[in-house]
């Protein structure tokens, strides 16, 4: 229980102890290094390249990473980007999404997880609502 709280108050003064590994330092500006496109992971450290088809989580720490902001709603959900959509894919790649990404399932994470969770999540049912009215996926597309 008290663990990350001594930890995080042993980094804030500048103690660490010897043989821990540490982690990556978040800066004063990290919300606007984590909303960035950076290719490195915001809690090791580590790579995690912008190959991967879903980029949601690090490969080395599994920490959950901030939402791509140039990824179009048609990519997220996995569908062509036509008028013509599967609403029974889309659906089962909405309930597939969320299950990863719900806010509910990061409530013992970090603040910074917990964060990206509710970005990612809102992302998602926006994506969601958007492309199963045919309506606003047209809208979407035109625009």
């Amino acid at each position: 229980m008290w663990r990350g709280r001594v930890g995080a108050l042993l980094r804030v003064w500048g103690f660490w102890p010897t043989g821990v590994p540490r982690r990556r330092l978040l800066s004063c500006d990290a919300a606007s290094q984590a909303g960035s496109n950076s290719p490195h992971c915001w809690n090791c450290g580590g790579p995690w390249g912008s190959g991967r088809e879903d980029r949601f989580f690090c490969p080395q720490c599994r920490a959950l990473q901030a939402p791509d902001p140039t990824r179009d709603y048609f990519s997220l959900m996995d569908c062509n980007r036509s008028f013509r959509v599967d609403t029974a894919k889309l659906q089962h790649r909405y309930q597939q999404l969320q299950r990863l990404v719900h806010p509910d399932f990061f409530s013992q994470r970090s603040q910074t997880e917990k964060d990206f969770s509710e970005k990612h999540s809102t992302l998602v049912n926006d994506a969601y609502k958007t492309l199963l009215a045919p309506l606003s996926r047209g809208l979407y597309l035109v625009s």
